[in-house]
């Protein structure tokens, strides 16, 4: 990550404008609090520090920002922010529709939808937009009830 990731200039824009960096190596008291068994381990954590967001193993520049972005959507589901977490839903999608990300961007969105306004219809969007664009990620399978709204 240090020789490929942490040095591409979107990855360092995005972290220092968005984010609060932390390295903890392997040997750091912080590396058994947060349960680090092995490096990369990348948290996103919320203001709290409580953890939304788990991403184990190397991740190139472009995955690694969607990554964080999810994450950072995550905050805001797990919070009840549903109009906040659809915002940073949408940005990811926008920005990078074919990442790894992406699936689980949309199934939250969906359901961040639904949560906001209690209407179905973003559920069943989702659905259908899994289903076209990423027929076969685990979250069309996740998503496959909402078809039958």
């Amino acid at each position: 990550m240090g020789a490929v990731t942490y040095p591409d200039k979107r990855v360092a824009e995005f972290i220092t404008g968005r984010m609060v960096p932390v390295q903890v190596v392997s040997d750091h008291p912080l590396a058994g609090e947060f349960d680090i068994k092995w490096t990369p381990t990348i948290i996103v954590l919320d203001y709290y520090g409580k953890e939304h967001q788990r991403t184990v193993g190397f991740l190139p520049p472009e995955e690694f920002v969607p990554a964080l972005m999810l994450g950072m959507g995550k905050i805001d589901f797990e919070t009840g922010q549903f109009e906040a977490a659809i915002r940073h839903f949408d940005t990811l999608l926008a920005e990078y529709p074919g990442s790894h990300a992406a699936p689980e961007a949309i199934y939250l969105r969906g359901v961040s939808g639904y949560k906001a306004s209690h209407d179905p219809a973003p559920l069943k969007e989702a659905y259908e937009r899994l289903k076209a664009g990423y027929p076969t990620s685990e979250w069309v399978k996740r998503a496959e009830p909402y078809g039958l709204l």
